[in-house]
């Protein structure tokens, strides 16, 4: 399917200058994506991209950068319900899996096999409900492992006055 829309994300401030890199998300790897895999995870709300932030600590709140994207992207799989997961083979037991426990204890998350199995059929990225702590049933996210400034797969931070730091030094 393809995707059209505006997308959220509360960045750590040190990492704002790179709005659209998805190299955090490659350091120790993330829910859907495998370590050294540079994945974006976008939220299609502002408060999903606030409790993803903050998980779970709803008074307790780091500092962040909120950021909105434009997104076009073909090749998306839309896993919110039994009639996209279906057709790629996905559980909800699979998505939902204590990823980071697995980790933690030496284990490849079962989530990880998503990955194998969409990016090898060319799939750019899922829509998946949130697994943040307080997500309610509407919550939705976008992950994405193919991205860049162009059609087919195109995301662009929104930011037309050019506020975001340049490098991690500056705030100009």
């Amino acid at each position: 399917m393809r995707f059209v829309g505006n997308c959220y994300r509360a960045h750590d401030p040190r990492w704002a200058f790179k709005p659209v890199s998805g190299d955090g998300a490659a350091i120790r790897g993330a829910r859907f994506n495998p370590k050294g895999v540079p994945a974006l995870y976008l939220a299609l709300s502002v408060m999903t991209a606030v409790k993803e932030a903050n998980q779970g600590f709803a008074h307790r709140i780091d500092p962040c950068v909120l950021c909105s994207y434009d997104v076009d992207c073909d090749d998306i799989a839309d896993l919110t319900s039994e009639v996209g997961r279906a057709p790629n083979s996905v559980s909800v037991e699979e998505m939902a899996c204590s990823w980071a426990t697995a980790l933690s204890e030496g284990r490849r998350p079962p989530s990880w096999s998503i990955y194998d199995r969409l990016k090898a059929r060319g799939t750019a990225g899922i829509i998946v409900p949130s697994f943040a702590p307080g997500a309610e049933e509407g919550d939705r996210n976008l992950v994405l492992w193919n991205w860049g400034p162009n059609l087919p797969h195109k995301v662009q931070v929104h930011d037309p006055s050019g506020r975001l730091p340049k490098d991690q030094l500056s705030w100009d």
